[in-house]
């Protein structure tokens, strides 16, 4: 009994018991381990290392710059249509047949370009009566009548000024021929006198002061566009001495 139990722990001491299923739970084990560790894992689709390369990275090949649309002109402000531009006539020149007129006077009378056949006339027009070049025109005018009257001539002036303002005008300065109104610009719109004018950047229709010498056949013989006041009376009655 003895030797039977020592030779027990013998065989303990020497060859331990063998564990059943040590080898397969091993293996298991070590085959666990690697299906699980970090250099087998697989590689979670969108980790760090398997992210797709983002469009526009660095590494990537450089995407070309979208062309930045062009913006659309700016929008033009819309321009209100200009008023028709009334019509200026063409105009006389000299040689050509003096244009017929029936218009009022100072007092309301009729006048008519008939009633002045076979007589030389003056015939200047101005822009409004009691300013100060149409003043001083019509006043150079009354103080040089007397020679225009010795060589046969009439003067007339003529404005778009109603006759009532004619006979104040005439009365105020002591003009001694006549002024014919032309209210509605025909006369003046005939013999080009009616035209735009420009005055400090604006424009705008208007009488172009102006004057004629119609000789005894009812022609033009001189055409004075744009006065200066000073010194054309002057120049108008050395015209009028040369119609012989």
């Amino acid at each position: 009994m003895a030797a039977k139990k020592k030779a027990k722990r013998v065989g303990s001491a020497t060859t331990p018991p063998k564990a059943m299923g040590t080898s397969n739970t091993t293996a298991a084990r070590a085959a666990a381990v690697a299906k699980g560790s970090k250099s087998a894992k697989p590689i979670a689709k969108g980790s760090k290392s398997a992210k797709p390369i983002a469009k526009g990275s660095k590494s990537a090949k450089p995407a070309l710059k979208p062309v930045a649309a062009k913006s659309p002109p700016p929008k033009r402000r819309a321009v209100a249509a200009a008023a028709p531009t009334p019509d200026t006539g063409t105009g006389v020149d000299v040689g050509v047949e003096a244009p017929s007129f029936d218009l009022p006077d100072e007092t309301g009378a009729e006048v008519s370009s008939r009633d002045l056949a076979g007589h030389p006339y003056v015939l200047y027009f101005y822009p409004k009566n009691d300013t100060p070049g149409c003043t001083t025109e019509a006043c150079g005018f009354r103080d040089a009548l007397p020679e225009f009257q010795n060589l046969g001539v009439r003067v007339i002036g003529v404005s778009p000024d109603s006759s009532a303002s004619h006979e104040r005008f005439r009365a105020k300065y002591g003009l001694p021929f006549t002024l014919l109104s032309d209210a509605d610009k025909q006369l003046s719109t005939a013999y080009g006198a009616w035209a735009l004018k420009k005055n400090y950047g604006r424009e705008y229709m208007g009488v172009v002061r102006s004057t004629f010498l119609i000789d005894s056949d009812g022609r033009v013989r001189n055409v004075w566009r744009g006065v200066k006041v000073n010194g054309h009376v002057e120049k108008v009655q050395a015209a009028a001495a040369a119609l012989g």
